[in-house]
């Protein structure tokens, strides 16, 4: 850390807004790039055959924008605003998100912010700054797209949980500070899947090796393309899914892909120590956090008579719960619904659209779940964790407010916004 200590913090500060304003185009051309239906507004992708060439100056973050204008008349009046507000918001933002996690100690219990405390913390700080900074990319892609499509991409979600299982496994603290208890000690540690709980080293056993294996070929099974029909028995439904998966050519990639995995399970367990922990914290966060919303979307899906929540929303909490884990996943998604319900009510008047995104919300619950991460775990979600029992009545409580919002969402759309 020598080297960044070295650095003036106006220079940082600069050098992070012109991160930003990079990570901005970035998003912009996930955007409209890796949609579903991509459209030609990216200055780095190929442009219509009635336009010209791209110039190096429609590809600077901001201004080249103003330059691009005249393309309206092929993507719309304005289509040039939100590009130029993603850029500079990010451009802004990731400098006060640098302050926010390595120089207030925002991130900290609110009795560890001294001085010296936060010196010891800095090391600490600068790897969440960077793996969250990652994370925060993905999700506003995301957004974006889910926004405008009502979907997200795979090719978002999936590269994403693959970055943060590695992150996870790296020999560095990759989660977030927690107060924990040991005897009549009180000090912080990060927020592994064990937390509030003391680690047990039998997880590094045959018993958390299975359980971390058991995840990771639930998460690639559930990404193939298969089909679930019953009308002709439960004999032919086993079969027919066995078939269609088989036959699907993306199976052999996904295939591919749990076996290079589960290799890459077997080399950090086979290691132990905090990399095996913080790897089956991140599968662990991967399980509880699509989980929960696959279990919402099951639960919503019959309470609402129609699909209420798309897969991607499953693999985007999974990914969110890779980086995060399964406490700040559990966060999220009790911080989603407050930001959605007026949301959606708004958006619906003002746009007419039925379809409610709500992946957005679930990306600003863990934004909310981190910035309050000191009030939101240590003050508020811990002590009720800590019963071990209360867990299940947080998790069935979680799905409950989860599924009772889009009923009455469903309602309110039937009753009041009926055409």
């Amino acid at each position: 850390m020598e080297w960044i200590d070295s650095i003036a913090m106006p220079w940082r500060y600069l050098f992070l807004a012109l991160a930003g304003l990079i990570g901005g185009a970035f998003v912009n051309h996930i955007a409209y790039s890796w949609a579903f239906f991509p459209r030609p507004i990216s200055p780095w992708g190929k442009p219509p055959a009635s336009f010209p060439s791209r110039r190096v100056v429609d590809r600077i973050p901001v201004l080249g924008w103003f330059g691009r204008r005249q393309e309206a008349t092929l993507h719309g009046r304005g289509f040039w605003i939100r590009p130029i507000f993603i850029e500079i918001v990010l451009a802004f933002g990731i400098p006060v998100m640098y302050w926010y996690y390595t120089q207030s100690g925002g991130l900290l219990p609110s009795e560890f912010r001294g001085p010296r405390q936060l010196v010891g913390f800095s090391p600490w700080a600068h790897a969440l700054f960077a793996i969250h900074a990652c994370l925060g990319v993905l999700m506003v892609s995301a957004t974006l797209i889910d926004f405008d499509e009502q979907t997200i991409p795979d090719s978002i979600t999936i590269p994403g949980t693959l970055i943060a299982l590695f992150f996870s496994a790296l020999p560095w603290r990759s989660f977030l500070p927690a107060k924990v208890r040991w005897g009549e000690v009180i000090g912080v540690a990060p927020t592994t899947f064990n937390v509030p709980w003391i680690y047990d080293e039998s997880w590094g056993g045959w018993g958390g090796f299975l359980l971390g294996l058991a995840i990771w070929w639930v998460w690639i099974f559930a990404l193939t393309d298969r089909h679930w029909v019953t009308r002709r028995g439960w004999r032919w439904a086993v079969r027919y899914l066995v078939y269609g998966v088989s036959r699907n050519p993306a199976s052999k990639g996904l295939l591919l892909l749990g076996l290079a995995g589960a290799g890459g399970i077997v080399g950090v367990w086979l290691l132990g120590g905090p990399q095996w922990c913080g790897l089956l914290s991140s599968l662990i966060g991967v399980a509880v956090g699509g989980g929960t919303v696959w279990a919402v979307r099951v639960i919503a899906g019959y309470a609402m008579g129609q699909e209420a929540m798309g897969f991607g929303d499953v693999t985007l909490m999974a990914m969110i719960g890779a980086f995060l884990g399964w406490q700040a996943a559990l966060a999220a998604f009790f911080l989603a619904p407050l930001a959605a319900l007026l949301i959606v009510v708004i958006q619906y008047i003002a746009t007419r659209e039925p379809a409610v995104p709500f992946g957005p919300y679930l990306c600003f619950g863990a934004v909310l779940a981190v910035v309050g991460w000191d009030k939101v775990w240590n003050q508020s979600l811990s002590m009720y964790v800590e019963l071990g029992v209360v867990l299940v009545a947080v998790l069935l409580g979680a799905l409950f407010a989860m599924g009772a919002m889009l009923f009455v969402w469903g309602q309110i759309k039937k009753a009041i916004f009926a055409e």
